[in-house]
């Protein structure tokens, strides 16, 4: 097997475990025996589980959820939104995120690889809204980091606390919602 096609194997192999059977189910030894490498080879380009798991992990979501650019600040907004609450349609993921965030509240050498995955997330997300303000449609001044929480927030905890669906049909109204408080208009 080529070294490329080894290491894509690596992390799909990693992601399918992750989402199969939870974080603390992830051994190096059955990412290896799935990707059918060595374990020699998965240290070899990773130095932990945490950073193997992480890198696979964000590989997948920006192939799975990457940056719209519809040509306005709530369209790219809303395709964005609608991708991520479509977490929901797939219980494994929402399993698999909900372990990932725990595991980084408890595990120290987790928290740093799980930290650099969200703020991967973050500056896919930030760049939409800096854009809609380097387009005019959000006013100079506007606080992007906050509004990345804003949108963030109610997935995180929606997925978490489970009190209330992920539906992508809700995107547009919570979009709507978001872009009219950013530009102060009622």
């Amino acid at each position: 097997m080529r070294s490329q096609d080894a290491h894509a194997a690596v992390l799909t192999a990693a992601v399918a475990l992750l989402e199969e059977v939870g974080y603390r189910g992830v051994t190096i030894e059955g990412v290896a025996k799935r990707a059918n490498v060595a374990k020699s080879t998965i240290y070899r380009w990773w130095k932990s589980k945490p950073t193997l798991v992480m890198d696979a992990y964000r590989e997948t979501v920006e192939q799975r959820m990457p940056a719209p650019d519809t040509g306005s600040l709530t369209g790219d907004l809303t395709a964005f939104v609608t991708e991520l609450y479509r977490v929901g349609e797939h219980p494994l993921r929402v399993k698999a995120l909900r372990g990932l965030m725990a595991e980084a509240q408890l595990d120290p050498d987790f928290e740093v690889p799980f930290r650099e995955w969200v703020e991967s997330r973050r500056l896919a997300l930030g760049g939409l809204v800096k854009r809609g303000i380097e387009r005019g449609e959000l006013p100079v001044g506007t606080d992007a980091d906050l509004a990345v929480d804003q949108v963030f927030g109610p997935f995180w905890y929606r997925l978490l606390v489970g009190h209330a669906p992920l539906d992508p049909a809700d995107a547009p109204a919570h979009v709507a919602g978001l872009v009219q408080g950013w530009r102060g208009t009622s």
